[in-house]
């Protein structure tokens, strides 16, 4: 079994090669690429933009923050088909939680219907959205995530800037 270069996830059947790495997918390696071109911005550029997303305003509702990277976990079974995924979004803590709680309620719905995935998956699932809603990033300063999530921001603006 591979990691994938951009995420960390185990990749256990294809996955995407390049750059003497593997990926889950394409986005993984465009992803990685984007880090690769956010490595020559300047750590100052970074981390000012980082403070900027942190103590503004929530991309989802508009409301104050602080903002930050959440992640909701989700599964879904039927008999020998099982499907689980991690969605990140940036936003403020009320609509992180309000995600994770939807993501957890469609897991314990739908997740158990799967033989073995789902029966193993479900209660992964279940137990990270809990963390994170009872938990969550520090509200005092952005997460690795955040950071991670703006540098691709920054890398992505840079790479449309260089095709146009």
């Amino acid at each position: 079994m591979a990691k994938c270069g951009s995420c960390g996830s185990l990749i256990l059947f294809g996955g995407v090669r390049g750059g003497g790495q593997t990926f889950c997918n394409q986005r993984c390696y465009q992803s990685w690429q984007a880090v690769a071109v956010s490595q020559q911005v300047s750590p100052d550029v970074i981390q000012k933009r980082v403070w900027e997303v942190h103590q503004g305003l929530c991309p989802k509702c508009h409301g104050s923050g602080p903002v930050d990277v959440h992640t909701a976990y989700q599964v879904w079974s039927a008999l020998l088909l099982t499907s689980w995924k991690n969605e990140t979004q940036v936003s403020c803590r009320a609509c992180g939680r309000k995600r994770q709680v939807t993501s957890l309620v469609f897991t314990l719905v739908a997740g158990w219907w799967g033989f073995p995935w789902g029966l193993i998956m479900t209660p992964v699932q279940v137990v990270r959205n809990l963390r994170g809603i009872l938990g969550g990033p520090d509200p005092q300063q952005p997460s690795a995530q955040l950071e991670k999530a703006v540098r691709l921001s920054i890398a992505q603006q840079a790479l449309s800037a260089q095709a146009s």
